[in-house]
């Protein structure tokens, strides 16, 4: 097991090296002025002139590469052009949104998803199979600023005043600022340290190590609307996918022999052909939770999210290359690490699959 964490960990460092090389080069590849982009009017030859020459962008592209390459050996994503602060302070800024988002809208996807494609292959070819198949291809459908739309305006709007209403926007309602855990637990020391501090910008796990089951049921009902939004997709997909799966299992000869045993159809099911479904399913999920840490660009911007999504576009429209860059190395590292993590899985839910 070490051996293949090992070695799938050091195979992953020339991916790397090739994203931060790709991504280095399509930012300088693109027409357009970073100077211009970000100062607009101002932006005369002799002021950026000084901007270029400041920012080290008058350099030789070989060599802006080989110190940026450098600096992140060493730790440093280097600096924000437009915020002229540096990019890990962006990071724990705009990483908890996005990560909180992503965390809701895979436990929508996953909780709804994975029931609805065992009722539908336990119910194979009957009105429920259908309707249930007809909800998944009508939220593949569903193009996610419309439905983010449809869904702030009827939860916002139509339901207003109702126990039904919801949050169209924002991370906390007006007033509510929970206390950092850390001051909270006397560690007022620890205020500089970034981990501390990201932890503290989670505000759903924030809000429960501090004891203030208000603000975290403030923050889970504003991030009811985006999650849904961003999860029906994956939540349809996976339904799918847990349908296919189930209907092929439940049709093995093991499955046969534990209903002739006698065994109830419910430990049959969810005991027996559930966790041999689950493999295509993990793999499904893996790769839909890289792409929700990737930044949902549109809920984030419809929902009034300060997520990477939202900072990633500000950044590629304003020619920022330090955070285009140190944000997709660590999206890139999220994502190997998720495929190691979905690797490893296979090994606990099927037997005969062997790493070594």
């Amino acid at each position: 097991m070490f051996t293949y964490i090992l070695r799938r960990i050091l195979s992953s460092l020339p991916v790397l090296f090739g994203i931060l090389f790709v991504t280095f080069a399509l930012g300088r590849l693109i027409p357009g002025d970073p100077c211009r982009a970000i100062l607009g009017e101002k932006a005369t030859d002799v002021v950026c002139d000084e901007f270029i020459h400041r920012h080290g962008l008058d350099k030789p592209i070989p060599t802006q590469f080989a110190i940026y390459v450098f600096e992140i050996a060493q730790g440093d994503l280097g600096s924000s052009i437009r915020y002229s602060k540096p990019v890990t302070e962006l990071l724990v800024e705009r990483l908890p949104t996005t990560l909180e988002l992503t965390i809701c809208a895979m436990a929508f996807s996953i909780l709804v998803g994975i029931p609805m494609g065992i009722i539908s292959a336990v119910r194979h070819n009957s009105a429920l199979d259908v309707i249930t198949m007809l909800l998944a291809n009508t939220g593949v459908s569903m193009p996610v600023f419309w439905l983010g739309l449809m869904l702030a305006y009827l939860f916002a709007l139509v339901l207003k005043d109702t126990p039904l209403q919801l949050p169209p926007s924002g991370r906390l309602s007006p007033g509510l600022m929970p206390m950092p855990f850390y001051e909270a637990w006397g560690l007022t020391s620890l205020s500089g340290n970034g981990v501390m501090e990201f932890i503290s910008r989670l505000n759903l796990l924030n809000s429960l190590l501090i004891g203030r089951l208000d603000i975290f049921w403030d923050a889970l009902r504003h991030m009811i609307l985006p999650a849904v939004a961003v999860g029906t997709i994956p939540l349809a997909l996976i339904a799918r996918m847990a349908r296919s799966s189930m209907l092929d299992v439940l049709g093995q000869d093991y499955v046969r022999t534990a209903r002739a045993k006698g065994l109830p159809r419910s430990r049959v099911v969810l005991k027996h052909a559930l966790r041999n479904a689950l493999l295509p399913l993990v793999t499904i999920i893996g790769l839909s939770l890289g792409s929700f840490l990737g930044g949902a660009v549109l809920t984030e911007t419809i929902f009034g999210l300060s997520g990477v999504g939202r900072i990633m576009y500000d950044a590629i429209t304003a020619r920022d290359y330090g955070v285009v860059q140190s944000f997709t190395v660590v999206i890139a590292v999220f994502f190997v690490v998720l495929n190691l993590i979905v690797d490893v899985s296979y090994i606990y839910l099927d037997p005969r699959v062997r790493l070594e």
